[in-house]
């Protein structure tokens, strides 16, 4: 079975960082497409960035350049690196195995302006 656990949100002024982290079991991070969710209070869950099999990375136009997504194949883990949070970057963080239904409990990011 797979799970996912994300961690590393917390609360940050506009202008910091945060490097979020999704243990994953049951399944390998290099053998899928993994991706970054986010749900801002009130809106839907939106993309944030993806890493895929063969490494590439793609993110959402307003995360460019100060996101970077990576994984660690020895740890199992997917990682999101934010730097220059704005509060617009605020909500709960998921990580997911893209094209299955398997969602963590999320971590949440809050950016105080």
């Amino acid at each position: 079975q797979v799970q996912l656990v994300e961690s590393g949100g917390g609360l940050v002024q506009t202008g910091g960082s945060l490097t979020l982290s999704c243990a994953v079991s049951g399944t390998a991070v290099s053998g899928n497409h993994m991706v970054w969710y986010r749900q801002a209070p009130g809106k839907q869950r939106e993309f944030v960035a993806m890493i895929s099999r063969d490494g590439s990375r793609k993110y959402q136009d307003s995360e460019e350049g100060r996101f970077t997504v990576a994984r660690d194949t020895n740890t199992n883990t997917i990682n999101l690196q934010m730097t220059g949070l704005k509060p617009e970057d605020t909500g709960v963080y998921y990580c997911n195995v893209f094209g299955k239904d398997f969602w963590g409990q999320g971590t949440q990011v809050t950016v105080s302006s």
